[in-house]
């Protein structure tokens, strides 16, 4: 039997669970918004960052991974980043960032083009960025809109992992044939990291993974 391309990565093994908890369990703050290269802290630890069309939910997972109600402000309104965002998180020892949401957003043309040609800046410019997380509609699967960052990541030699995310919304019949459409579009991208997560912000399915993953990554 052959392997899927792109399995849905299995949880992690206990030892691992607790030291992600560990990591994520340590104060996380919110230490400021960027908007322009000159502001970035210094490249002094490891980073991590979440890239994804705006209204995503990006801000709704990194409350539900930090297990805080408000670190990441939250919007209906698409769009509403317009900043890179840094936190620190267990106690200073990873960078957690967010990055402005691309596609249709409620701004002017001006400014969204301003953050976009930032979020390019930073994704091919920070050699302390471990690896980028690609936030993706679970319901939806990997749209056009999302062609140009995956693209971008591919260009910048910048590892990505696709993570799902909604999954609480989609329906049981819908959920295998929505991963073989992420699967066949991520088999186009070499910096494409072979494994899944798929994420729920509402219901905390796959914030165990996440975190330990990020501790793995803080560890390098």
């Amino acid at each position: 039997m052959s392997t899927l391309p792109f399995p849905v990565v299995a949880e992690p093994e206990p030892a691992a669970a607790e030291a992600g908890r560990l990591l994520f369990a340590g104060q996380s703050e919110f230490l400021k918004g960027v908007v322009a290269m000159s502001g970035l802290p210094p490249a002094d630890r490891p980073e991590i960052c979440f890239a994804g069309r705006s209204n995503v939910g990006k801000s709704s997972l990194i409350n539900a991974l930090t297990g805080t109600k408000a670190l990441a402000r939250t919007s209906n309104t698409p769009g509403r980043t317009q900043e890179i965002n840094y936190f620190m998180v267990g106690g200073e020892r990873l960078f957690l960032v967010d990055l402005p949401g691309y596609g249709f957003a409620k701004a002017p043309v001006a400014v969204v083009q301003q953050w976009q040609a930032l979020l390019k800046q930073y994704l091919q410019g920070r050699q302390t960025l471990k690896r980028a997380f690609v936030l993706i509609d679970h319901r939806h699967g990997i749209k056009a809109v999302d062609a140009e960052i995956l693209s971008l990541l591919d260009k910048a030699a910048v590892p990505f992992q696709t993570v799902l995310t909604k999954a609480d919304k989609v329906k049981a019949a819908d959920r295998e044939q929505i991963l073989v459409q992420v699967r066949a579009a991520l088999q186009k991208h070499p910096a494409a990291y072979p494994e899944i997560v798929v994420t729920s912000s509402e219901t905390g399915q796959g914030m165990e993974t996440l975190r330990s993953i990020a501790h793995g990554l803080s560890e390098e």
